[in-house]
């Protein structure tokens, strides 16, 4: 559904948008361009998200893989 809203635009950015926009109206170019922007923006997030979760394993974590991974193996080897 599309919603007519208002917004101010940087010269810059309409003069972008008119020299960009082909065939199709400076509304679509306008869509495109933020629905990239919006795509780019989660997938920096994602990424800062991960290199959060892998920068530093706290030592806790690293006691229960261990502990998980040594009675896996205990069970395996009693089949």
């Amino acid at each position: 559904m599309r919603t007519a809203k208002s917004f101010t635009i940087e010269e810059e950015v309409d003069a972008y948008v008119s020299a960009t926009k082909g065939a199709g109206s400076a509304s679509e170019r306008v869509n495109e361009l933020l629905r990239r922007a919006i795509l780019q923006e989660q997938a920096e997030s994602l990424e800062r998200d991960a290199a959060a979760f892998y920068a530093n394993p706290r030592t806790t974590a690293r006691k229960e893989a261990r502990a998980f991974q040594k009675a896996s193996i205990r069970t395996l080897s009693r089949d």
